[in-house]
């Protein structure tokens, strides 16, 4: 059960945008000779609109929440559309979302290393805390934190979200806002079920502590 419900918008013109950035990565796809490349490019392109633009609204969420910033978001989805794009002869039929998640998680850090390498240090220096402390338990219990959490205002939960480092934030986000169980989670991010179910539990916990510090 999902503890955290917390609406997250995306801009209303990511919808409008995603027939864009599909004519955008179609354009870039290698010229075709003969009419057997041609149906393939077809398909290319039938199989990128199934699989990846139906989850183009939480490939945002996502890049939003590990970038902290709605245009570096935009761009970091408009990158991963084309990887996806050009990987997706490798889609394998398992899940679509956590596919296309995946490719947005990794673009996103591709873009961290980048542009904020200090934030990529910090990241990496807690998973290594973390492969040494997970304690896996059930983090989706029934607690008096988790009415806590529940009760909060969107506002305050946002913020209180934002603090997280972002392993947490990530996990939480793709938990809690997005829906995914713990083996899509461990799929997105390549961490272990037992490392997914920790990070859930500690992030919660933190996320309980600043609400709190924030109604005294």
């Amino acid at each position: 059960m999902a503890i955290v419900r917390t609406a997250i918008d995306h801009p209303a013109f990511l919808k409008r945008r995603a027939g864009d950035r599909l004519r955008v990565v179609s354009s870039q796809a290698p010229q075709r000779d003969d009419d057997s490349d041609m149906a393939s490019g077809d398909n290319d392109n039938v199989r990128f609109r199934n699989v990846v633009l139906p989850h183009l609204g939480d490939a945002y969420t996502l890049a939003r929440w590990i970038t902290g910033n709605r245009a570096d978001a935009e761009d970091v989805v408009q990158d991963a559309c084309l990887r996806a794009f050009r990987s997706i002869r490798n889609f394998d039929g398992g899940s679509k979302r956590a596919w296309v998640l995946t490719i947005v998680r990794h673009t996103a850090y591709s873009w961290l290393r980048k542009n904020r390498p200090a934030a990529l240090v910090m990241v990496e220096n807690l998973e290594a805390i973390e492969e040494a402390q997970a304690t896996p338990g059930n983090p989706d219990g029934e607690t008096p934190e988790a009415a806590l959490i529940a009760k909060a205002d969107a506002a305050r939960l946002e913020a209180a979200i934002a603090a997280l480092p972002t392993p947490f934030r990530e996990t939480l986000v793709l938990r809690d806002v997005q829906g995914l169980d713990y083996r899509e989670i461990a799929e997105v991010t390549g961490v272990p079920i037992g490392t997914v179910m920790s990070r859930l539990a500690r992030g919660r916990g933190r996320l309980i502590a600043d609400i709190r510090r924030r109604e005294s």
